[in-house]
């Protein structure tokens, strides 16, 4: 009887040893094979499965030992695929808890003000470890599948950097765009100053994308738009060099000459009154409040300074004037 007594005691001595060594163990920091690994839980992976995955991605662990953990303290929450990095420092439970957040590595592209919808599909296509589908489709193809159809792609989409999974689709990162665009342009219209000549949200955005290319210092961001309104206001054409060149697309070489200007296109602002057809690039909150929230101001015509900033002008013989000294030279 003493001698059960005995291995009863000697179990359960053993059996306590054993619970506090595996405790200890989950509060230990993982061994790695380098001081950052990444590692790949696919679809539907059991504990197990995420297990040898963590160790074939660089944890220096017994994966038994890691999967009978998993088990343990996951039994009643769920781990989810994806691509996940761990670090010097990261303990089997961080790591579980990692998992079982989809805190997954996450990657980024940034669109930038000011540019077209062409321009963000290059760095869109340059984006790595991004599926992309949308490289064989016309714009008018991808804002069909974005559920826009017959909708110009053109300042559509909200310049910000835009974070994405590992082998997401450049349809979501696209997605996220425009429907970011769609709640700043919203909440500029709805915060618009009383008596403006523009007819839509839309048109504040084709007026806001023209502001955008022709605004060198933030500063002037609201003279410029107070020039164009008052334009609109009183029927005088647009003149923007901006609306030009992008009419010109691919045929534009950098030199802007006095033949584009007269060669008329649906983005000539110069043969054309009004605003264009579409933006012509897409904007920022800056200048989408700009279009909406304009100075006021008398001034009808501006021009660079060269320094970034602009000079602004009522009459054409004082625009003249500052032509004269800041594009020709003259005093």
């Amino acid at each position: 009887m003493r001698t059960l007594i005995k291995l009863l005691a000697l179990l359960l001595a053993l059996a306590l040893a054993a619970g506090g060594w595996a405790w200890w163990w989950t509060t230990q920091p993982l061994p790695l094979t380098a001081e950052r690994v990444e590692i790949t839980v696919p679809q539907g992976a059991s504990t197990r499965t995420a297990a040898l995955k963590a160790v074939e991605g660089g944890v220096r662990t017994q994966p038994d030992l890691l999967g009978w953990y998993f088990r343990l303290a996951g039994r009643d929450q769920t781990i989810k695929p994806g691509d996940y990095a761990v670090t010097q420092g990261m303990t089997p439970a961080d790591l579980l808890s990692k998992m079982v957040r989809g805190d997954r590595i996450a990657l980024a592209v940034t669109l930038v003000e000011g540019w077209t919808f062409k321009q963000f599909r290059e760095a869109l296509a340059k984006a790595e470890h991004l599926r992309h589908e949308t490289q064989a489709m016309a714009p008018a193809d991808i804002m069909k599948a974005l559920g826009k159809p017959g909708v110009a792609a053109e300042g559509r989409f909200f310049p910000d950097t835009y974070h994405y999974f590992k082998n997401a689709s450049d349809l979501d990162v696209l997605r996220q765009s425009m429907q970011l665009m769609e709640k700043r342009l919203q909440a500029a219209w709805d915060a618009r100053a009383p008596g403006l000549p523009l007819k839509s949200a839309d048109e504040a955005l084709i007026l806001a994308s023209i502001v955008e290319k022709e605004t060198g210092q933030a500063g002037d961001r609201t003279h410029v738009a107070g020039v164009f309104v008052n334009r609109l206001r009183i029927g005088m054409r647009l003149q923007t060099d901006p609306t030009v060149i992008y009419g010109l697309g691919d045929a534009f070489d950098g030199n802007l000459r006095r033949s584009h200007l007269q060669a008329d296109t649906p983005w000539n602002t110069y043969t054309r009154a009004g605003l264009p057809p579409t933006p012509i690039a897409m904007p920022g909150k800056a200048s989408l409040l700009a279009a909406v929230q304009p100075a006021q101001t008398k001034a009808l015509y501006f021009v660079a300074r060269g320094d970034g900033s602009s000079h602004f002008s009522e009459s054409l013989g004082e625009h003249n004037r500052a032509v004269n000294k800041y594009q020709r030279g003259g005093q």
